[in-house]
Protein backbone atom coordinates (compact mmCIF):
# COMPACT_ATOMS: atom_id res chain seq x y z
CA UNK A 1 0.00 0.00 0.00
CA UNK A 2 1.25 3.58 -0.83
CA UNK A 3 1.64 6.04 2.18
CA UNK A 4 1.92 9.61 1.94
CA UNK A 5 5.36 9.64 2.02
CA UNK A 6 6.21 7.32 -1.36
CA UNK A 7 3.31 9.64 -2.98
CA UNK A 8 5.55 12.71 -2.27
CA UNK A 9 8.62 11.03 -3.39
CA UNK A 10 7.02 9.75 -6.66
CA UNK A 11 5.31 13.26 -7.10
CA UNK A 12 8.59 14.75 -6.23
CA UNK A 13 10.32 12.22 -9.06
CA UNK A 14 7.51 13.22 -11.36
CA UNK A 15 8.52 16.52 -11.25
CA UNK A 16 12.29 15.97 -11.52
CA UNK A 17 12.14 14.00 -14.46
CA UNK A 18 9.63 16.49 -16.34
CA UNK A 19 11.70 19.76 -15.50
CA UNK A 20 14.69 17.09 -16.83
CA UNK A 21 14.11 16.59 -20.07
CA UNK A 22 10.94 16.06 -22.65
CA UNK A 23 8.61 13.54 -22.02
CA UNK A 24 5.80 12.91 -24.64
CA UNK A 25 3.98 9.55 -23.40
CA UNK A 26 2.65 8.55 -20.36
CA UNK A 27 3.97 5.39 -21.06
CA UNK A 28 7.31 7.00 -21.24
CA UNK A 29 7.16 8.44 -17.67
CA UNK A 30 6.06 5.51 -16.23
CA UNK A 31 9.55 3.76 -17.62
CA UNK A 32 11.17 6.57 -16.31
CA UNK A 33 9.68 6.42 -13.17
CA UNK A 34 10.25 1.74 -12.97
CA UNK A 35 14.26 3.06 -13.76
CA UNK A 36 13.91 5.02 -10.23
CA UNK A 37 12.33 2.28 -8.20
CA UNK A 38 8.65 2.80 -8.28
CA UNK A 39 6.31 0.83 -8.40
CA UNK A 40 3.42 2.71 -10.79
CA UNK A 41 0.77 2.09 -13.94
CA UNK A 42 -0.40 4.19 -16.42
CA UNK A 43 -3.56 5.31 -14.01
CA UNK A 44 -1.22 6.24 -11.59
CA UNK A 45 0.84 8.53 -13.54
CA UNK A 46 -2.59 9.86 -14.83
CA UNK A 47 -3.70 10.65 -11.78
CA UNK A 48 -0.35 12.44 -10.43
CA UNK A 49 0.07 14.76 -13.47
CA UNK A 50 -3.25 15.66 -12.65
CA UNK A 51 -2.88 16.35 -8.86
CA UNK A 52 0.65 18.18 -9.89
CA UNK A 53 -1.41 20.47 -12.37
CA UNK A 54 1.24 19.17 -15.13
CA UNK A 55 0.18 20.78 -18.58
CA UNK A 56 0.35 19.11 -21.81
CA UNK A 57 1.39 21.46 -24.43
CA UNK A 58 3.13 21.01 -28.16
CA UNK A 59 3.21 17.26 -27.50
CA UNK A 60 4.69 17.01 -24.53
CA UNK A 61 4.56 17.05 -20.46
CA UNK A 62 5.17 20.41 -18.54
CA UNK A 63 6.38 21.20 -14.86
CA UNK A 64 3.57 23.16 -13.86
CA UNK A 65 5.40 26.80 -12.57
CA UNK A 66 5.78 26.07 -8.54
CA UNK A 67 2.43 27.82 -7.62
CA UNK A 68 0.51 25.68 -9.52
CA UNK A 69 2.44 22.90 -8.34
CA UNK A 70 1.09 23.31 -4.90
CA UNK A 71 -2.55 24.36 -6.20
CA UNK A 72 -3.07 27.17 -4.30
CA UNK A 73 -5.03 29.52 -5.99
CA UNK A 74 -2.36 31.43 -7.77
CA UNK A 75 -4.48 31.81 -10.78
CA UNK A 76 -2.64 34.71 -12.67
CA UNK A 77 -0.26 32.24 -14.57
CA UNK A 78 -2.89 29.90 -15.39
CA UNK A 79 -5.05 32.75 -17.23
CA UNK A 80 -2.62 32.45 -20.14
CA UNK A 81 -4.41 29.60 -20.80
CA UNK A 82 -7.79 30.18 -20.23
CA UNK A 83 -10.19 30.86 -23.69
CA UNK A 84 -13.10 31.09 -23.17
CA UNK A 85 -16.19 31.32 -19.78
CA UNK A 86 -19.88 30.71 -20.40
CA UNK A 87 -22.78 28.99 -18.84
CA UNK A 88 -24.48 26.10 -20.11
CA UNK A 89 -27.91 26.27 -18.35
CA UNK A 90 -28.07 27.81 -14.79
CA UNK A 91 -26.20 25.18 -13.15
CA UNK A 92 -23.22 24.27 -14.98
CA UNK A 93 -20.58 26.68 -16.57
CA UNK A 94 -17.95 25.72 -19.47
CA UNK A 95 -14.19 26.68 -19.40
CA UNK A 96 -12.03 26.64 -22.28
CA UNK A 97 -8.36 26.50 -22.36
CA UNK A 98 -5.66 25.63 -24.30
CA UNK A 99 -5.13 22.31 -25.34
CA UNK A 100 -3.39 19.98 -22.76
CA UNK A 101 -4.63 22.57 -19.84
CA UNK A 102 -8.07 21.99 -18.43
CA UNK A 103 -6.81 19.44 -16.08
CA UNK A 104 -4.36 22.18 -14.69
CA UNK A 105 -6.88 24.51 -14.67
CA UNK A 106 -9.80 22.36 -12.88
CA UNK A 107 -7.10 21.20 -10.21
CA UNK A 108 -6.37 24.98 -9.35
CA UNK A 109 -9.91 25.50 -9.08
CA UNK A 110 -10.80 22.40 -6.80
CA UNK A 111 -8.02 22.86 -4.41
CA UNK A 112 -9.25 26.67 -3.96
CA UNK A 113 -12.30 25.34 -2.78
CA UNK A 114 -14.70 27.96 -3.68
CA UNK A 115 -18.22 27.98 -1.91
CA UNK A 116 -20.33 28.17 -5.14
CA UNK A 117 -18.63 25.20 -6.60
CA UNK A 118 -19.96 21.81 -6.27
CA UNK A 119 -17.52 20.06 -8.51
CA UNK A 120 -15.53 20.55 -12.04
CA UNK A 121 -15.50 17.90 -14.57
CA UNK A 122 -12.12 18.36 -16.89
CA UNK A 123 -11.11 16.98 -20.23
CA UNK A 124 -8.37 18.21 -22.43
CA UNK A 125 -9.09 21.94 -23.53
CA UNK A 126 -12.42 21.97 -21.42
CA UNK A 127 -13.80 21.90 -18.01
CA UNK A 128 -17.54 21.70 -16.22
CA UNK A 129 -18.11 23.18 -13.28
CA UNK A 130 -21.15 22.76 -11.30
CA UNK A 131 -22.85 25.23 -8.89
CA UNK A 132 -25.55 24.14 -6.82
CA UNK A 133 -27.98 26.81 -8.46
CA UNK A 134 -28.14 30.03 -10.91
CA UNK A 135 -26.74 32.78 -7.72
CA UNK A 136 -23.71 30.77 -7.39
CA UNK A 137 -23.00 30.17 -10.68
CA UNK A 138 -23.91 33.98 -10.98
CA UNK A 139 -20.78 34.66 -8.44
CA UNK A 140 -18.70 32.05 -10.14
CA UNK A 141 -18.83 34.04 -13.92
CA UNK A 142 -18.04 37.10 -11.83
CA UNK A 143 -15.05 35.26 -10.61
CA UNK A 144 -14.03 33.48 -13.50
CA UNK A 145 -14.00 36.25 -15.60
CA UNK A 146 -12.24 38.59 -12.89
CA UNK A 147 -9.46 36.14 -12.41
CA UNK A 148 -8.95 34.96 -16.27
CA UNK A 149 -10.11 39.11 -17.94
CA UNK A 150 -11.96 36.76 -20.66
Amino acid sequence: MLNDHHLAERRNAILRILRGGVVRRQAELAQLLKKDGFEVTQSSVSRDLRELGVLKASGRYLPPPDEIAHALGNFARLAAFVRAVKPAGPSVTVLRTTTGAAQSVAVAIDNADWPEVVGTISGDDTIFIATPDAAAQSRLLERLHSLFRV
